[in-house]
């Protein structure tokens, strides 16, 4: 079936939809990319990438080849034979799903579909939006799930930054409403990924994506909670970590951070959340986790107020080094960084900020421009924190002209200079 499949429309071109649109692209396929941002837009048709893990050459390659269509014009859906929903799904205030941008493209398939397509949802999400939201909308068309159309669900599983992993090298999950539709989305999947592990429903499958982020967002927060109580009792909690990877089963090392971030970890658990409620039922870890990832940046914010020695912040100059949700990626979504520099500006302090991958940021209307460090430092910062592990930091710079640095991610590790240097959970360097 796959054979004669060969034009693929992705319908949101951000951090899941544009790798998934160069790969589809590199094994051959024509693709539509379907967006609404026309800056996006306009830097793709430019042959430019936003994302830092997608050379600008990819995009060249696939715009020259006239494999890769990037555009706002949702009539073009009619023209694929394969459409794949990538677009954000992100929390309310409440911290309920915002289905927003999901209904908005379901209601653009469903306006354009023809007999035969294949539609795979690829957004994170509850178990049972496909079969319970857009199996019904996309049925308004006139046209059956199953019989004249097949759908399906495969979560995402890109983790930027990575780049040991390429995305065709990671096992795809996929599924379908029927057997006849999983058998479809699989054909086109196999295609382009090495491992495809077809699995019963379409609930099942969005349980899979909530699983595998709940696990880490659990464990993130529990090794934070654990790196608080070393704190208080004078533990070094990097070395204990690493004592305990010494057993070769039974455990799995997580690090301490400011807080969990991205568009996955912080935000899926609480999907499922929201939909054990409706079953009668919740998850205390989540809950708990919840707790204490919200609590991180406030636990650094005081271990800092207590090693400057005044009380208070206020007037205090402090540079912030990283503020992307984690390590060598352009990313803040989400970021604890970006919370941790509210809490700082809460407290008075005179924020800076650097990050190599980030020119400027806006926190509470301020607008920041990134740091510019300078060959005589010394004086200009009362603190720094390291609050994310980019690789290309100027970390030396950084401990011999800044005379207290707060090591929120072990980065100084075997490293000295004129600055005193405290760890998250690990006390005096």
């Amino acid at each position: 079936m796959s054979s004669t499949r060969k034009t693929v429309a992705v319908i949101g071109l951000g951090y899941v939809g544009l790798p998934l649109a160069m790969a589809f692209a590199q094994y051959g396929y024509t693709i539509i990319g379907i967006d609404l941002d026309d800056r996006k837009l306009q830097a793709l048709n430019e042959g430019r990438s936003y994302i830092k893990d997608i050379p600008d050459s990819l995009v060249k390659s696939a715009l020259e080849s006239h494999r890769f269509s990037p555009t706002k014009d949702r009539r073009r859906l009619q023209e694929a034979d394969v459409i794949i929903i990538c677009v954000p799904t992100p929390l309310t205030e409440d911290n309920e799903p915002d289905m927003t941008y999901l209904l908005q493209a379901a209601a653009d398939v469903r306006d354009h579909l023809r007999q035969d397509q294949i539609i795979v949802l690829e957004s994170s999400t509850y178990p049972g939006t496909t079969r319970e939201v857009l199996k019904p909308m996309l049925e308004q068309s006139g046209l059956i799930v199953g019989t004249d159309i097949y759908l399906g669900y495969s979560p995402e599983r890109v983790d930027p930054g990575n780049r040991s992993y390429p995305l065709e090298v990671i096992p795809k999950v996929i599924s379908g409403i029927t057997e006849k539709c999983a058998g479809a989305v699989e054909d086109v999947y196999k295609t382009v990924f090495r491992t495809v592990v077809r699995i019963s429903s379409t609930d099942a499958a969005e349980m899979t994506k909530l699983l595998e982020n709940a696990y880490r967002f659990i464990n993130i927060s529990f090794i934070n909670e654990i790196a608080q109580l070393c704190t208080r009792m004078g533990i070094d909690v990097w070395e204990v970590i690493e004592a305990a990877r010494s057993k070769p089963f039974g455990f799995s090392a997580f690090y301490p951070s400011p807080g969990v971030g991205g568009h996955c970890i912080p935000v899926d658990p609480l999907y499922l959340q929201w939909r054990s409620k409706q079953f009668g039922a919740s998850s205390s870890f989540i809950a708990i986790a919840q707790e204490v990832n919200h609590r991180m940046p406030a636990f650094v914010v005081e271990g800092i107020k207590e090693a400057i020695s005044r009380g208070s912040l206020s007037g205090v100059k402090i540079l912030v080094v990283g503020v992307t949700f984690k390590a060598n990626i352009d990313d803040i979504r989400e970021s604890s960084s970006i919370e941790l520099i509210k809490r700082l500006q809460q407290e008075g302090a005179l924020i800076s900020y650097y990050d190599p991958y980030v020119p400027e940021i806006t926190v509470q209307g301020e607008k920041l421009a990134c740091y510019r460090f300078s060959e005589n430092e010394e004086g200009l910062n009362d603190c720094a924190i390291i609050a994310v592990d980019h690789d290309d930091l100027p970390l030396q710079r950084i401990i011999d002209q800044v005379p207290l640095v707060y090591d929120a991610r072990n980065t100084l590790k075997g490293m000295s200079g004129k600055a005193k240097i405290i760890r998250l959970g690990g006390g005096t360097i």
